[in-house]
């Protein structure tokens, strides 16, 4: 026969197994609503082909120069020199139509001007998807503002378009890779890198052909190269 003591001591463990098996079953559940949907139907931009090269390959000289009319007079020396323009700069984050990389040799900031040319990139991006029925995606922001610290340790490393004069040293320059993108939402659809890279690069055409941007086509840094004219 148990004791009193005993039979609460029983009935707790009782209660204690039941409601870790009750959790369990919960983060089952929950793991199998997030469960990635298999993408079977695969949907493509009608748009046309673009020549990349051709079309976005405005020199370094126009960068620079766009640069500093707009940007910062004085490029910051270092990260914290930065975090302390807070005044002059817009934190840029993640968000429903970009990705910010884990940055290493660059900021997350844009001056004002910069940021907002940078969200209406993302927003024309949706907007372009949503128009064809197309899933959503978000690309990928790879560099920002570069610090003449991050200049020279990018030059350290070996890497030959880390001149001392940067367009990204003025908070007015950034990256948008085109060989990565993220799927933002479940669906069976889905869509090639290469046909993302074209609905982003009729986005960048849209806004150089407005006078907003200029963009270079960065070969071997699988990215587009963008400097915010107004």
């Amino acid at each position: 026969m148990h004791t009193p003591k005993t039979l609460i001591i029983l009935l707790a463990a009782t209660l204690s197994f039941t409601a870790c098996h009750r959790n369990q079953n919960e983060s089952d559940d929950s793991e199998t609503l997030l469960a990635p949907l298999e993408e079977t139907n695969l949907v493509a931009y009608p748009g046309k082909n673009i020549r990349y090269s051709e079309k976005f390959r405005d020199n370094q000289h126009k960068h620079i120069k766009a640069a500093q009319s707009i940007g910062l007079s004085n490029p910051p020396a270092d990260r914290e020199d930065a975090e302390r323009l807070h005044n002059r700069l817009d934190y840029i984050s993640t968000n429903k139509h970009y990705v910010v990389e884990e940055l290493t040799h660059s900021v997350p900031y844009l001056v004002p001007i910069a940021k907002q040319r940078l969200d209406a990139i993302g927003d024309e991006w949706a907007d372009i998807l949503e128009r064809n029925g197309l899933p959503e995606y978000r690309f990928r922001v790879t560099s920002v503002l570069r610090t003449a610290d991050d200049i020279a340790r990018l030059q350290k490393s070996g890497n030959v378009n880390a001149v001392s004069n940067s367009a990204h040293n003025y908070g007015t320059t950034f990256d948008i890779a085109y060989t990565k993108f993220d799927k933002h939402e479940r669906t069976h659809d889905y869509m090639t890198e290469d046909n993302l890279k074209l609905v982003l690069g009729q986005v960048l055409l849209n806004q150089q052909r407005d006078g907003h941007i200029y963009v270079k086509y960065e070969y071997k840094q699988c990215c587009f190269h963008i400097t915010v004219r107004d």
